[in-house]
């Protein structure tokens, strides 16, 4: 399977390729984290937060190396900064601009999930939407419920653009197998 070209359109800003490469190494990474956590929950949000480093820095990606390392190496560095964190009893400012620097993800067309979640009917698509982890139902109900742009989420959220981006993509894939699980 060569990656490479995915690489490339996501690095362009395209949207397919992105959930694509999300798609493709969310089980990788996410497994990883969870062995060295042993906690779903953070192993989930440096995931997360890895996915939206390794999207804004996509072009410093060197295809000498794989992905796949590259990626665990992002991880790796993130669940550092997490234990950081953690120890530190300091509050660190995230300056606007840093929470400027997301990645473009195309808030366009609809896609094969977001079809497949729109033709189910109310009722039920809340009862599969209550089958997903509270952050995920969060984000799902501030966008198509409240339809927040992904800024409104974010500043709401108090969380960085791309993390929002990153959940909501996530979202609704773990929604869109439900409702597949449940036809």
């Amino acid at each position: 399977m060569e990656i490479n070209p995915y690489i490339e359109k996501a690095k362009k800003g395209d949207q397919v390729a992105f959930t694509y490469l999300l798609d493709h190494y969310w089980n990788e990474v996410y497994g990883f984290m969870l062995k060295r956590t042993e906690n779903e929950t953070d192993a989930e949000d440096i995931t997360i937060e890895t996915f939206s480093k390794a999207f804004d820095k996509l072009t410093t990606y060197n295809p000498e190396f794989q992905f796949n390392t590259w990626l665990i190496a992002i991880a790796k560095n993130v669940h550092i900064d997490l234990l950081r964190k953690k120890k530190s009893t300091l509050f660190v400012e995230i300056t606007d601009e840093e929470d400027q620097q997301a990645y473009n993800i195309a808030d366009t067309s609809p896609s094969a999930e977001d079809e497949l979640i729109t033709e189910q009917n109310l009722s039920q698509l809340l009862q599969f939407i209550k089958e997903l982890k509270p952050h995920y139902q969060e984000v799902i109900q501030l966008r198509y419920f409240q339809e927040m742009s992904y800024q409104e989420i974010a500043e709401q959220l108090e969380e960085p653009l791309s993390n929002v981006k990153i959940k909501l993509l996530r979202a609704k894939k773990l929604l869109a197998e439900i409702i597949q699980t449940k036809r």
